[in-house]
């Protein structure tokens, strides 16, 4: 499932590069992989702002990537640099360059044939949201572009084990961490919050912080076919940057938010099926409810019941051609704050989002050597407490992208990506489309 976007450089690089480092070879495995992709492309709203500021670039994104697959263990590394130069930054006096990495790393162990483990890591250093929150079907709480050399870590730990032939466990651990360039929000002795010279928080004071979950899937195997589970899982969240977000008068003085009141705790139950109904078509239904404790909140601590939902199906009509469709309902972080003064049971401030994700994702393989991709994906967000309680955003994404593959080692591609958030709070919607044109290599 996760092939949304990371950005389009990206996924293409990093597609061809594993491909050529698994691919056999007459002379034996090949264990290494290098490329690099040179594109030109024009992003009609890089900025993100009233301004609609447009520009032309240029984009160099090097890759390399190893591979090991051993008796029992499979292991992979790969990194990719990006580099994108914003002619219009340059000629209004900015730095006209960003940068980004993205390390990827992952080792399948199996013990024996009834215990196999997984490690999966992903650290990425970036500007857009795709890159720094990785997967397609989780929310975004930030659903722009941000300058910057902002920082994430996507970790995961699994263990399956087979007990006997028709009842097996799955424990995963998950930990993800973030910590954005824009920081230093402080308190004035006038009772202001002021971000360098703006008013109000920083980013860094909204959304750094590390979130957690342990899971335990119980699973009955009907029959080949057929898999049934119930599972328990337990989140928390913590917010780490230690600086003020939000002020609100009590009792004719004022009170001080700071990032670790949006610390929150939450208890997942859910039952599943997976479901194989063809060797080309397989279903998993995942639905149950979360139970949600913003403990941390000094003023108005609230708990919560919320849907939860990860729906998702696969269907591959040819060889090389698949379709993906899913679905979830989940709670996540959100950039949003202001609070209410009023004292009523919505709460002080803005303490978590509550999103409903919708995405599909088309491959099709026009022929051996023209490939299509359509990626779709719709973000629906309602807040819990603050003055957003009652506000919704609405988050559309689509990626069109046609690649044309001259032999193992060079391809060209051509793209469009179309992003539109329309929503309640006033300044927060915006349209953004880029287009872009490309050649990839690959050794």
């Amino acid at each position: 499932m996760n092939r949304f976007l990371v950005s389009a450089g990206l996924v293409a690089i990093s597609a061809a590069a594993l491909e050529s480092a698994t691919a056999d070879d007459s002379t034996g495995p090949k264990y290494w992989s290098v490329g690099a992709t040179l594109r030109g492309f024009y992003d009609d709203n890089y900025d993100i702002g009233t301004s609609s500021r447009g520009s032309a670039g240029i984009e160099f994104l090097p890759t390399v990537s190893f591979h090991v697959p051993l008796q029992s263990t499979d292991i992979g590394l790969r990194y990719t640099y990006g580099l994108y130069y914003y002619e219009d930054r340059q000629e209004i006096g900015v730095d006209s360059i960003d940068q980004t990495h993205q390390l990827d790393l992952w080792v399948d162990h199996a013990f024996n044939e009834n215990w196999k483990g997984k490690v999966t890591d992903t650290f990425a250093v970036g500007q857009e949201p795709e890159l720094l929150s990785p997967n397609p079907v989780t929310a975004v709480a930030t659903p722009f572009r941000v300058d910057g050399n902002n920082l994430s870590n996507h970790g995961a730990l699994s263990l399956d084990t087979f007990w006997t032939r028709q009842f097996s466990t799955t424990l995963t651990y998950n930990n993800g961490w973030y910590d954005y360039d824009n920081s230093g929000a402080m308190l004035t002795p006038g009772g202001l919050i002021m971000n360098g010279n703006n008013s109000g928080p920083s980013l860094a004071g909204l959304l750094d912080r590390i979130e957690e979950s342990v899971a335990l899937d119980l699973k009955w195997h009907v029959s080949l076919d057929t898999v049934a589970f119930v599972g328990y899982s337990f989140a928390w969240v913590n917010y780490t940057a230690n600086e003020p977000i939000a002020t609100v008068p009590l009792r004719g003085s004022t009170f001080t938010y700071h990032s670790s009141d949006r610390d929150s705790l939450t208890h997942y139950a859910y039952l599943g099926l997976q479901e194989d109904f063809t060797p080309n078509l397989t279903a998993t239904i995942r639905a149950g409810g979360a139970y949600t404790d913003a403990y941390a909140d000094p003023l108005y601590p609230s708990a919560s019941l919320s849907p939860y939902a990860d729906l998702s199906l696969e269907y591959t009509y040819l060889p090389g051609s698949y379709v993906q469709f899913g679905f979830t309902q989940d709670i996540s972080s959100t950039d949003q704050i202001d609070p209410t003064t009023s004292g009523s049971t919505t709460g002080g401030i803005t303490q978590y989002a509550e999103n409903s994700v919708l995405y599909l994702d088309v491959n099709h393989r026009i022929t051996s050597k023209l490939m299509a991709t359509l990626i779709g994906r719709v973000q629906y967000t309602t807040y819990q407490g603050g003055l957003a309680n009652t506000d919704e955003t609405t988050d559309y994404g689509l990626g069109i992208n046609l690649s044309y593959q001259f032999n193992n080692h060079f391809s060209v591609d051509a793209g469009y990506n179309y992003d539109n958030v329309v929503s309640d709070i006033a300044g927060y919607s915006y349209t953004r489309n880029r287009v872009y044109l490309g050649l990839t290599a690959v050794y």
